[in-house]
């Protein structure tokens, strides 16, 4: 018989009764029976207690909380099923203001979601454990619950943003049948595909784009789109780019998003990637109709912009490729100021190198490279190979002239330098 160990007040103020480990055993062994027979006796809304003791790893131990967070928390539907039945409220929140709900989809936080061993027992288990997290949430949400919901905190983030942030692909699915809004944002100013870009998830970031997602949304605070972030994602990362992160911005541009899109700073997706220095990048975005020639609110080029961190003059094949692209040729901004690193003095050399040839007259074979490559590089370039002699398809597209600039200096006037990276 459950015995009456302390009281606790709960986040309304009142009084709740807090009770020994059995109701606990209960509820992680699906013992309906006896879950059943304390219900009718003392409720299902009230807060119980884990004591030293309770079997197995108990990581609420010491901690208040109720029957159906309990059972959520450890993807027990049986339990969820009785204790809803016997009329315990889906909606009352934790001491961390989540509800039954958050507290689900919270759980596949837990599970293992990176292996890919086919036939493991590890695999095994893990599809069972999602398996039991989908039964969770489906029967939250035929019993009606908010799938709207916030998290009463001060991010202020619904169970679809959680989905996201857990890469729970099947959550985000379920909940999105439910009615669960896409475009619901959190305290940042940020909806669940701002998420999905900024992790480079490509399924959830399908999922909600089809689901009615604005894909030209921007941040409250940044104005960063969608393709803002997945662009800042994938030039910073530091392992080779993989075809499913190239196909995250593809995603989003097929499917509406401006390539062009300014963020609050004026700053598009290709001048977030000049700035970072990532020519894969720039070439992917360029594919897709970004405008090489288009400037900042501070009235930056992307020449300006990847000059403008150090770092970036190791990388000579795409400071050529700028060079050649940028039209009218300049590299300083409108208040006439030239990047950072042609300010320092181990540079001065190379400043004025580069200077001098901003004020040659560019060639005329070269300001038709320019036109063609910026013309027909998205996605008509295999149809120039057909046309165009080889040596002539090779000039326009592979081969950059040399600078013959090097930007080396020595290690005492080495300085450190860091990505000026616009806010989320």
């Amino acid at each position: 018989m459950l015995k009456k160990s302390e009281e606790l007040q709960d986040r309304s103020g009142n009084v709740i009764k807090l009770h020994n480990n059995e109701f606990y055993t209960a509820i992680l062994d699906e013992d309906l029976g006896r879950i059943e027979d304390i219900t009718k006796k003392y409720g299902s809304n009230f807060l119980i207690k884990v004591q030293d003791g309770a079997p197995g790893g108990v990581f609420w131990k010491g901690h208040a909380i109720h029957p159906l967070h309990l059972a959520a928390s450890y993807r027990r539907v049986k339990s969820m099923h009785s204790l809803l039945s016997a009329g315990a409220d889906p909606e009352i929140r934790d001491q961390l203001g989540r509800t039954t709900l958050h507290l689900v989809v919270t759980s596949w936080a837990s599970i293992l979601t990176t292996w890919r061993k086919p036939n493991s027992k590890v695999l095994t288990t893990v599809t069972g454990v999602h398996k039991q997290a989908e039964a969770c949430l489906r029967l939250l949400c035929e019993h009606g619950v908010n799938v709207n919901a916030e998290v009463e905190d001060d991010r202020r983030q619904t169970a679809l943003h959680l989905s996201t942030q857990h890469a729970a692909l099947s959550a985000v699915h379920i909940l999105a049948s439910y009615g669960a809004d896409v475009n619901a944002v959190d305290s940042s100013g940020m909806m669940p595909l701002h998420m999905a870009a900024g992790i480079l998830h490509k399924d959830i970031m399908a999922s909600l784009i089809k689901e009615g997602a604005d894909i030209n949304m921007g941040v409250k605070h940044s104005g960063n789109t969608p393709l803002h972030l997945a662009a800042l994602a994938l030039a910073v990362k530091t392992t080779k780019t993989l075809e499913d992160d190239e196909n995250c911005i593809s995603e989003l541009v097929d499917h509406g998003a401006e390539a062009n899109a300014a963020n609050k700073a004026g700053r598009t997706p290709l001048h977030e990637a000049c700035s970072m220095g990532n020519e894969e990048l720039v070439d992917l975005l360029l594919r897709y109709g970004a405008n090489i020639n288009k400037l900042s609110t501070a009235g930056e080029n992307c020449l300006f912009l990847f000059l403008n961190h150090r770092p970036n003059l190791r990388n000579s094949s795409l400071l050529v490729k700028l060079f050649g692209l940028t039209s009218p040729l300049t590299v300083y901004n409108q208040k006439g100021h030239l990047p950072l690193t042609l300010m320092l003095p181990c540079f001065s050399k190379e400043r004025d190198q580069l200077l001098k040839l901003t004020q040659q007259p560019r060639r005329l074979q070269d300001i038709c490279k320019s036109e063609v490559y910026l013309k027909h590089v998205q996605g008509k370039r295999e149809e120039l190979r057909e046309i165009l002699p080889e040596r002539l398809y090779d000039f326009v597209f592979n081969c950059w002239e040399n600078l013959h600039i090097s930007f080396e200096a020595d290690e005492q006037d080495s300085l450190s330098d860091s990505y000026d990276i616009a806010p989320i």
